[in-house]
């Protein structure tokens, strides 16, 4: 008597990166400082260049504890302090050295520096307004373009993953590159889709050549932050 065939099955599989890929954790620094009017921040290169918060401190904190455990072959800061102020838990925990790629600084908000951003937004100045409307940075006097800016970002990732096959690694960085970023992993035609990203979380891409392919997005579970 024969016995009937066993049926194959095709089960469901968790991602896995290609050969090659390159994992990157996009960490957007801590809290910074608040902006006052009598005491600017220090600028870098033209750009503002507070302290982290004490509130930016904690999320540190919490980052590098989320982080440790996740096999993190290289950090990455940029020329902003704010970043490697964040990154510092996690360095030190994983016992390396943080290497700065400076392309992947904050858009260069030209007359809208050193806090100014921050007050005109709070204010409702009409060119923030316009800004959102038109999806430009560069509607702000003297900004970085929107062309200079994306092409800057997107050269830094695929250095990045050039220099790092097979491995994960933890970029510290800005709110604005990481909406840029996503903006250009999935083809957004709203540049500003992804901005928003809170102080302190973790978005997720992985590279496979040209392939940028989205993981997550604005993960602040660490942060213990309800939905808001």
């Amino acid at each position: 008597m024969s016995t009937p065939e066993q049926e194959v099955e095709y089960r469901q599989h968790r991602f896995s990166p290609p050969p090659g890929a390159t994992e990157i954790f996009l960490v957007r620094h801590g809290e910074s400082a608040p902006a006052k009017g009598t005491d600017p921040f220090d600028l870098v290169d033209g750009q503002a260049d507070p302290d982290l918060a004490p509130e930016g401190r904690d999320h540190a904190e919490r980052v590098g504890r989320r982080l440790a455990d996740e096999r993190i072959a290289a950090l990455y800061v940029t020329t902003l302090r704010r970043t490697s102020q964040t990154a510092a838990p996690l360095a030190a925990k994983l016992g390396l050295t943080p290497s700065v790629e400076a392309e992947l600084r904050e858009i260069h908000l030209g007359d809208w520096e050193n806090g100014l951003f921050r007050r005109y937004t709070h204010e409702g100045h009409p060119i923030v307004e316009r800004l959102w409307r038109e999806q430009r940075w560069d509607v702000i006097p003297g900004a970085e373009s929107m062309e200079s800016f994306g092409g800057r970002i997107k050269a830094a990732i695929g250095r990045l993953a050039a220099a790092n096959p097979d491995r994960r690694i933890a970029v510290f960085t800005h709110g604005g590159v990481i909406g840029e970023v996503f903006a250009q992993a999935s083809a957004a035609g709203n540049r500003f889709a992804f901005l928003g990203a809170d102080n302190g979380s973790i978005s997720h891409l992985v590279v496979s050549g040209d392939n940028w392919m989205v993981r997550r997005f604005n993960d602040t579970s660490h942060l213990q932050s309800p939905f808001g």
